[in-house]
C-alpha cells in the first residue's frame, strides 16, 4: 500500500491517509470464532487503541418505523402511517432534526401511503424507500419522485458465505453493479452494510466503502453509508476491538473510506441492551445520522427508540433546536389507542409509570418536592405531569390528584378532595389495607373501582 500525508480538514494536521486496503478475497469466511462462539456469550474484548472523538457539526435522526418496525408488527393502515408521519413531522419540528423516514414500496398499500404523505406538503421528514435490487424497482422509486433509496448490501462473511453462498469478490461485483442501476436513475443509493459488526472491516468493509466513494465521485451522485448493527453486538466503550466497537467502525469508515460525516449514518438493535449508547456514541464519533424507531419497534428485541434520541440530542447539544418532545406523548398514546399496542409501564419518556413516585410520599407535597423524583420537567416537556401511586399513606388530596391525572381532567372537571366520588374511594382503599394489603394499588385496580362507583362516568384515557 501506498501512504500520503494530507492535512486533515477535521483536525487540520499532516495526517497519514492509507488508501490501499485491498479486497481479501479468503477461501474460508472469518467468523471470528473467537468472540462469536454461539454456544457461549459473544465477547467483547480490547486492543487499547483509541480514535479520537469528532461530533459533526449537524447531527440529526432519521425515522425506519415503517420499514424496520412494520417488520416487526401487524402492517399499519394507510391513515394510521398518515397521522404517525404528522407526528414526526411536528416532533422534528422545523429544523428537521427528524430528517427522513423510509417506506415499502412493494404493493399498492404500501405507494398508497407514501403518496399521502407527500401530498401532506411537510418539508421534513424528508420520505425515502427501502427496496430489493432491482431495475423495476428503481423505476418505482424514480416514478413516485423520491430522491434516495435503501438498498441492502450485506457485509459479514456470515451472509457473504452461508446465505448469499458466494464470494467477496463475488458478492462486490453484484453490489457495485447495484449502484450504477441507482446512478443510472440518478437516485442517491443508501447502502445498508448488514451486520457489520461480524464483518472482517479491513478485509471487505473498508474497501468495498472505498470503491462506492470513488465510483459516487465520478457519477456525481452521493452515495450514503449506513451501518447496520443488525444483531445489537456494537459496544461503545473506548479502546475495544473490531469489529464490535462502534468508534472504531464509525471512525475507519470516515479514515479508511473516505465517507463524509453527513453521508453516515447508524442503524442499531437493542439486543444487548445498547442500542441507545451505541447510536449516541456514533454521532459522537463522527456519523451524522442515527436511524431510530417510534418506541423503538423493530426486529427482535427493536431499534434505537426514536423518543430516546430526542433526549440525547439535546443533552448533548444544550438544546432541543426546534424539536417539540410533546408529540412524544402523542405517539405514544396513538399507538396505544388508535394501533391498540402496549407499552411496558416502566419504559422510558413514554411509559405509564416512568414519572410515577411509588413511595408514599403525598400528594400535597409532591408540586413543592416534585423534583426530588422527577427526572425533569415532565409537565413542560412531555406534557406529562408527576404523578403519585395510590397506596395507604394516600390522603384525600392524594386520591383527587391521581383521578385528575389519570383521567386528565382539566379546570372545572376536576375534583377536590371533598367530593363524594374521592371519600368513597379513599375509603375502599383504607379497607383494602386494613385487610393486611402492604402493596401500592395497581391503576387497573383502581380503575376498575372508579368505574363501578362512578356508574361507569368515569374513563381513563388508557
Amino acid at each position: 500500500g501506498v501512504w500520503m500525508l494530507e492535512i486533515s480538514k477535521k483536525t487540520n494536521l499532516l495526517e497519514e491517509k492509507y488508501y490501499k486496503y485491498e479486497l481479501q478475497d479468503v477461501a474460508e469466511p472469518n467468523l471470528f470464532r473467537n468472540i462469536y462462539e454461539y454456544s457461549t456469550i459473544p465477547k467483547v474484548h480490547f486492543n487499547h487503541l483509541r480514535v479520537p472523538m469528532s461530533m459533526p457539526e449537524d447531527i440529526w435522526i432519521t425515522d425506519t418505523s415503517f420499514r424496520d418496525g412494520q417488520q416487526s408488527m401487524y402492517p399499519y393502515t394507510v391513515e394510521q402511517i398518515v397521522d404517525l408521519f404528522k407526528l414526526l413531522s411536528k416532533l422534528g419540528g422545523p429544523y428537521g432534526i427528524i430528517r427522513q423516514s423510509e417506506f415499502f414500496i412493494y404493493n399498492n398499500k404500501d405507494r398508497e401511503a407514501v403518496q399521502r404523505c407527500q401530498d401532506l406538503g411537510l418539508k421534513f421528514p424528508e420520505i425515502t424507500t427501502w427496496i430489493r435490487a432491482t431495475k423495476e424497482d428503481f423505476k418505482l422509486v424514480k416514478d413516485l419522485g423520491i430522491k434516495e433509496t435503501g438498498i441492502l448490501v450485506s457485509c459479514s462473511d456470515y451472509h457473504i458465505f452461508k446465505k448469499m453462498k458466494m464470494t467477496r469478490s463475488e458478492v462486490m461485483k453484484k453490489y457495485l453493479e447495484t449502484i450504477d442501476l441507482a446512478f443510472e436513475a440518478g437516485i442517491v443509493p443508501r447502502c445498508h452494510l448488514e451486520d457489520i459488526t461480524r464483518a472482517d472491516f479491513y478485509g471487505f468493509v473498508v474497501p468495498f466503502v472505498r470503491e462506492l466513494m470513488n465510483r459516487s465521485k465520478q457519477a456525481g451522485i452521493p452515495v450514503k453509508i449506513r451501518a447496520c448493527d443488525t444483531m445489537g453486538y456494537g459496544v461503545p466503550y473506548t479502546e475495544v476491538a473490531l469489529p464490535r466497537s462502534v468508534p472504531g467502525i464509525i471512525y475507519g469508515l470516515q479514515h479508511y473510506s473516505g465517507v463524509e460525516s453527513e453521508y453516515l449514518e447508524w442503524h442499531g438493535h437493542n439486543d444487548f441492551y445498547k442500542a441507545v449508547s451505541n447510536a449516541a456514541t456514533a454521532w459522537l464519533y463522527g456519523a451524522s445520522g442515527v436511524n431510530c424507531s417510534m418506541l423503538g419497534i423493530g426486529e427482535r428485541t427493536g431499534n434505537v427508540p426514536l423518543e430516546a434520541m430526542v433526549f440525547e440530542y439535546a443533552s448533548l447539544r444544550g438544546s432541543l433546536d426546534g424539536m417539540d418532545p410533546t408529540a412524544i406523548t402523542e405517539i405514544a398514546d396513538y399507538f396505544e389507542h388508535e394501533i391498540g399496542y402496549r407499552i411496558p409501564p416502566m419504559t422510558p419518556f413514554v411509559g405509564r409509570n416512568f414519572n410515577v413516585t411509588r413511595a408514599g410520599i403525598h400528594a400535597d407535597g409532591l408540586l413543592k418536592d416534585e423534583e426530588i423524583y422527577n427526572i425533569f420537567n415532565t409537565e413542560k416537556l412531555l406534557d406529562r405531569p408527576a404523578a403519585v401511586a395510590v397506596s395507604k399513606t394516600s390522603g384525600l388530596a392524594g386520591i383527587a390528584y391521581w383521578i385528575n391525572q389519570n383521567y386528565r381532567l382539566k379546570g372545572e372537571r376536576q375534583l377536590n378532595k371533598h367530593d363524594a366520588l374521592v371519600e368513597k374511594l379513599k375509603d375502599w382503599v383504607d379497607a383494602q389495607y386494613a385487610g393486611g394489603r402492604t402493596t401500592a394499588l395497581s391503576n387497573e385496580e383502581l380503575e376498575g373501582k372508579i368505574a363501578e362507583l362512578s356508574g361507569g362516568a368515569l374513563k381513563s384515557k388508557y
